[in-house]
């Protein structure tokens, strides 16, 4: 079971994943974010053995690339309306693709999304609500499990510990994204709460 966690602003809070396990670190930079941080400092930020990833919503390929390199990211995760080339010019291997099922109107219309994108990613990330992320609501897992992904995929949406007990038996990710359900308040996480959702996480692929 992979973990991402995602939202990450304070040293405390990266030292606490990289010690936990967790396999993604998270930054987000898009201004409007409450989770926002600059690429900057997100460079400063040790995360330890984590593979490092940031959320993009408007930005073009070549200012992605650019803030990969300030805050050395290993993955971008797209957000917006970033297109297969975009994608494709940052490097597929590098890719999350999000994708938004309530958008759909059909899980046809949605697997033809999943299927449209295989070649420019390397997972993907599915989220709740219709576009941004981090809004603590949750998907409807039973709708998920008979979707087909050529990549791993990844489960986000408010979920906390109680929520993964029920979303992975529900749907069977590969891996989950965990943000608003183990914070405090927009980019303050809660040491925890982390560990409680990682038993979680955990224990459903023991």
């Amino acid at each position: 079971m992979l973990v991402k966690v995602c939202g990450l602003k304070r040293a405390e809070d990266v030292r606490e994943a990289a010690e936990q396990g967790v396999d993604f670190c998270g930054f987000i930079f898009h201004p409007q974010s409450p989770r926002a941080i600059a690429p900057a400092r997100a460079a400063e930020l040790d995360s330890g053995s984590c593979r490092r990833v940031g959320v993009f919503v408007d930005q073009g390929s070549e200012e992605i690339l650019g803030i990969m390199e300030t805050a050395r990211l290993d993955f971008v995760q797209l957000h917006g309306r970033q297109s297969v080339d975009c994608a494709l010019r940052i490097g597929a291997e590098k890719v999350i693709r999000v994708l938004w099922p309530e958008r759909f109107a059909s899980a046809g219309a949605l697997q033809a999304e999943i299927d449209r994108h295989a070649r420019a990613c390397a997972y993907y990330l599915l989220d709740a609500g219709k576009r941004g992320g981090g809004s603590g609501r949750h998907l409807d897992w039973e709708a998920l499990r008979e979707l087909r992904f050529p990549h791993p995929w990844l489960l986000a949406g408010g979920l906390s510990a109680d929520a993964l007990k029920v979303a992975l038996q529900a749907c069977r990710p590969d891996g989950v994204d965990l943000n608003s359900g183990i914070e405090v308040a927009p980019g303050v996480k809660d040491a925890g709460r982390l560990r409680e959702a990682l038993l979680a996480a955990r224990g459903e692929r023991a």
